[in-house]
Formats: C-alpha cells, sequence, structure tokens
C-alpha cells in the first residue's frame, strides 16, 4: 500500500539530493542556450551559459561585441526566449511561460534601460507622467502613482524634471528618469543595457552613481551590461562573457587601510568547463589540446609540446 511520504522524510530525500543549483538566487542561468538564423545562416548567440546573481547584488557584464552580451540581457529580461536550458530572474522560469505571463513579468519583476535616450522615454509625457506610466499600467491610483514618481525622481536628483518633456532634457537627466520608470513598480531586478554609453564621462558616473543608489537604497538587483571601464571598475563584481559563455570574474573587496583590492578568477562551470584568459593562451602558444597535471593543491595546464616543462 503506497502512502504519502510525510515531511521529514521529504526533507530528508531533498538533503540527500543535495543544495539545488541556484537556489536563493535572484538570477539563475544555467547551461543557457539562444541559437537564431539571420540571413539564412545559424547564430549561437549563447552555448551553455552558467550565471547566478544574488539578491541585491550590482554586476557588470562585459565582454566584446558579439559575445552574447545584450542577447543574455535581452532574456532575462522577457524580450527574447532561450533555445535551451535554464533561465530564471526571481523564481519565474523564461523558458516556460506564455506570452500573457511575460507580459506580465516584463511589466513587473523586471525594469529595463536601454542605451539609446530615446528608447527608455515617451517624447509626449512629461518625466513625472512617463514614470507614473508603468504604475498605471499596474492598475495603481492616481495619488499612488504620484507620490511615487516625485520620491523617485527626488532620490535621483531631477526632482526639478518633472515637469518637463524628453526634449528639454539633458542626456543624462534623461536616464536618470529612465531609472526611476524601471523601477516605478518595484521590480526585483533591474537590467541596464549599456546605460552610459551615450554619455560624457562626468554625466556617465552622475547616471552610474543614480544605478548604485537604486541598488543601495532599494535592495533592487541590478546588472549593467557595459563597455564603460568607469562602471565595471566601481562595482564589487564584473562577469566577462567570451563566445556565448561566462568565461571570468572580477571581484573587489574592500581592505583594511580603506583601498579596494581586485581579484581574477576563471570561472569553472558546472561540467567542468574553464575558458583560459586569451593572453594567457596566446603567451604560452596553447591551441587544440592541453596538459593537464593534478597537483596537491593546483592543477597545471602545459601547452601540448615536447619542450614544455
Amino acid at each position: 500500500m503506497n502512502r504519502t511520504p510525510d515531511l521529514a522524510e521529504l526533507e530528508r530525500r531533498a538533503a540527500e539530493r543535495g543544495p539545488v543549483y541556484g537556489e536563493g538566487a535572484h538570477i539563475v542561468c544555467d547551461n543557457l542556450v539562444r541559437i537564431y538564423k539571420t540571413d539564412g545562416i545559424e547564430v549561437v548567440a549563447l552555448q551553455g551559459l552558467d550565471l547566478l546573481v544574488d539578491p541585491g547584488e550590482l554586476v557588470a557584464i562585459v565582454g566584446a561585441s558579439g559575445s552574447g552580451k545584450s542577447t543574455l540581457l535581452n532574456i532575462l529580461s522577457g524580450l527574447d526566449v532561450p533555445t535551451a536550458g535554464v533561465a530564471r530572474v526571481a523564481g519565474s522560469d523564461l523558458l516556460t511561460m506564455t506570452s500573457r505571463e511575460r507580459l506580465r513579468f516584463r511589466r513587473e519583476q523586471v525594469g529595463f534601460i536601454w542605451q539609446q535616450t530615446s528608447r527608455n522615454l515617451l517624447p509626449y509625457l512629461t518625466a513625472a507622467q512617463n514614470v507614473e506610466l508603468p504604475m498605471r499600467f499596474a492598475g495603481r491610483s492616481r495619488r499612488a502613482r504620484a507620490t511615487r514618481a516625485a520620491e523617485l525622481l527626488g532620490m535621483l536628483g531631477v526632482g526639478d524634471c518633472a515637469g518637463r518633456r524628453p526634449a528639454e532634457l539633458s542626456g543624462g537627466q534623461q536616464q536618470r528618469i529612465a531609472i526611476a520608470v524601471a523601477v516605478a513598480n518595484e521590480p526585483h531586478v533591474v537590467l541596464a543595457d549599456e546605460p552610459t554609453g551615450e554619455l560624457d564621462t562626468a554625466t556617465a558616473a552622475d547616471v552610474f552613481a543614480a544605478l548604485r543608489r537604486v541598488n543601495e537604497e532599494l535592495g533592487t538587483t541590478t546588472v549593467v551590461v557595459t563597455h564603460d571601464a568607469q562602471v565595471s571598475e566601481r562595482v564589487d563584481r564584473t562577469v566577462g562573457i567570451r563566445d556565448g559563455r561566462t568565461s571570468s570574474e572580477v571581484r573587489r573587496r574592500a581592505a583594511g587601510d580603506g583601498t579596494r583590492t581586485a581579484e581574477e578568477y576563471a570561472v569553472l562551470d558546472r561540467t567542468g568547463r574553464v575558458q583560459l584568459p586569451r593572453a594567457f593562451t596566446e603567451a604560452l602558444d596553447m591551441r587544440d589540446r592541453v596538459r593537464l597535471d593534478l597537483e596537491s593543491d593546483h592543477v597545471a595546464v602545459r601547452p601540448d609540446r615536447e619542450d614544455a616543462p
């Protein structure tokens, strides 16, 4: 006779299986694949990418053009659909969503900021009206919309721009208002695709400071795709993507004397793959295959040559 397992037995079985990959993370990508066709040619934009982002993290994503950065961001925002693998944001499975669920996800769970300032704001609405618009779609009252819009614009230093339209604003002001739009519905995650790409150095610093303030004060998990070293070097964690996979991480920590230290790591994925930095492989002329030796506390990787030590 079959019986339903009690809670203690279920917990024991779960413990035997071990922790679930990405449990507790706000963003989980596991062997993520995205393949699409353009002009009859099949392009593998992501080929087994793994990524975990914890709640409240501020992470920069870097990589060469064509490495898969924007494809990843489009998938995480619900604008694109993965081909295979796992992609979860705030508990939502992006592979199995219906069209209606995807629309709700984009409205309520994530905020998105484009590089082009003109794509973030409607030109015929004022700054305050732009911030209120996503809340209106979410069904919030007029008073609640106005109150939150004023709070967000004030927090981001553009409260005096509330009655102006985008054409009357600078690029930096538009991007800070775009950040307010992105967090209007209190999303779990904010995704920004080159948000400082069209701005000068000083203005870019102001926009990044606004993103950091949202991250710190609202606790919003924030992922920024960027080529701007000023941005990537000011976050605690920078993830590099190469050829559709995560390849490296730089982690920065505060030292006891008030300075910050940075250490670069190669990423070891769940199947044991690791991408060696191109500078390393070129310096040692590593091609096709390498020789591995297991030492007591490390793995040695050497060129496959007769004269290799």
